[in-house]
């Protein structure tokens, strides 16, 4: 299983809330979290397939929210 961050502008559970369904709707993401307390927002998506970069970006930005892909975690 491989590990993506993304920086992002989600702020709180209610945020999370907003994008929940569309990344739920990503069939190859095995699980996701939002670090909120983090100052970059990290949006953590583990996945057995690293390709899904910029559909992890597309779903976050139909719920209104910005990600930016991380080379590591801070």
């Amino acid at each position: 299983m491989e590990t993506l961050n993304f920086k992002t502008n989600i702020k709180c559970s209610n945020c999370v809330a907003a994008v929940t369904p569309f990344l739920n709707d990503i069939e190859q993401l095995d699980g996701w979290n939002v670090d909120t307390n983090s100052p970059d927002r990290i949006l953590t998506v583990q996945t057995t397939d690293t390709r899904i970069g910029d559909e992890v970006k597309k779903a976050i930005e139909k719920a209104g929210y910005k990600a930016e892909p991380m080379t590591e975690r801070p």
